[in-house]
């Protein structure tokens, strides 16, 4: 083992921790989706009817999609570094288009248990596979390009809130699918409908940034100028957050809400907009990941050993908690006195409106949820790395 392996050991397990962490904390969105009394008909991050545990369970689940893609960029980088710009270009083209056929055929599954394939889901591994074409493309290019294009389309991509849609229904599906989407539901025939919850561009943004935070992973990059680097960009990327907040004038579609009430005044500071991810959802959400990032480098206790388990084999994790909480979505439809004729639901398969629990039963289910795939995770984290086939660096 040469000098450099310690360090490089280091960097790779900080990401892994906070990849990790992430990833333990989407399963509680996805649980609360699939089983929270009000999941299809309030919105858990409206001050005016939400609580403050509804809220928080909503919003903390916030910040695993943005740091999600952005340390995709970041691994896209640090795998580059083994291979010829072309070789790591054509592997990004590759997995990219392999996600988004993931995405439409096995994760769409997974979510409505629908075989007819009636409601076809893009989500954030649509993004990610979008994302990957078109890092594919720039990063071949140049370093340059791909940390100028990605700082363009964070930070600018909010300039289409402050225009009027267009009128020709081609160029708005277009700037939907590409910047705007929110959720737009396109149909594809008389029984088929495509959702596109994630635009493709503002992600994108973020997997470039991530890219070229990259570089301060490289072999022989001091550690500390590293930390040093992470801790500024991730402090003023959090002060970034707080300016446009207050300002309210730029960065989100939904400017912040004054109310007469401190509480609700401070639900609604927070209260920023995931689709697409505005600058202040980003600002809000990477800036802490970077400190993570920062702070986690040379942690090695046993939460950190549990959590990098998880973000060690994320893709994995994330189509297994899917199928896994469908199917106790099933157990739980039929135990509660569902019958038969009700399975047939929009989005979701077993998935009654009017069904649901409590938040402490969610977060029952989310443990276990978690809990249950460890021993699965850890299996096939051992196994990625003592076997060499080519499939294992699709998944």
């Amino acid at each position: 083992m040469n000098a450099d392996s310690p360090t490089l050991s280091k960097r790779i397990l900080s990401i892994d921790i906070l990849r990790g962490i992430v990833m333990i904390i989407m399963a509680l969105d996805h649980t609360r989706d699939f089983f929270h009394i009000g999941a299809m008909t309030a919105d858990p991050l409206n001050p005016d009817t939400t609580s403050g545990i509804l809220f928080f369970t909503r919003w903390i689940t916030h910040f695993c999609a943005p740091t999600f893609v952005f340390l995709s960029g970041l691994s896209a980088f640090l795998s580059a570094q083994s291979k010829t710009p072309t070789q790591a270009s054509a592997f990004l083209l590759k997995r990219g288009l392999w996600l988004i056929f993931i995405e439409i055929v096995v994760i769409t599954l997974g979510l409505t248990f629908n075989l007819h394939y009636n409601f076809i889901i893009l989500q954030v591994i649509w993004a990610i596979g979008c994302s990957m074409v078109f890092l594919a493309l720039a990063s071949r290019i140049s370093f340059k390009t791909v940390l100028i294009v990605g700082l363009v389309l964070v930070f600018g991509h909010n300039l289409f809130d402050l225009f009027p849609a267009p009128k020709n229904e081609t160029s708005g599906l277009l700037l939907k699918v590409f910047f705007t989407a929110s959720g737009t539901v396109v149909p594809l025939n008389s029984n088929h409908l495509l959702a596109v919850f994630y635009a493709i561009l503002p992600w994108t943004g973020l997997m470039f940034l991530g890219y070229a935070v990259g570089a301060w992973y490289r072999k022989n990059y001091d550690a500390d100028r590293r930390k040093r680097n992470l801790m500024i960009v991730g402090f003023l990327t959090l002060f970034i957050f707080i300016a446009l907040r207050l300002i309210n004038i730029y960065g989100d579609p939904a400017p912040r809400k004054e109310y007469h009430d401190l509480f609700k005044n401070l639900l609604s500071f927070f209260n920023v907009s995931k689709y697409p991810p505005s600058l202040q959802y980003s600002s809000m959400t990477v800036g802490p990941a970077l400190l993570v990032l920062a702070f986690t480098e040379n942690i090695s206790n046993w939460f950190a050993k549990i959590v990098r388990v998880y973000g060690a084999v994320p893709f994995f994790y994330y189509v297994l908690h899917f199928y896994l909480l469908h199917v106790i979505l099933m157990v739980m439809f039929f135990a509660t006195g569902h019958t038969a004729k009700e399975i047939v639901q929009v989005p979701f398969y077993f998935r009654p409106v009017a069904f649901g629990f409590n938040l402490p039963i969610v977060y029952l289910i989310w443990i276990g949820t978690v809990a249950s795939l460890y021993l699965p995770c850890k299996w096939f984290k051992q196994y990625k790395e003592t076997h060499r086939q080519w499939w294992l660096r699709y998944v």
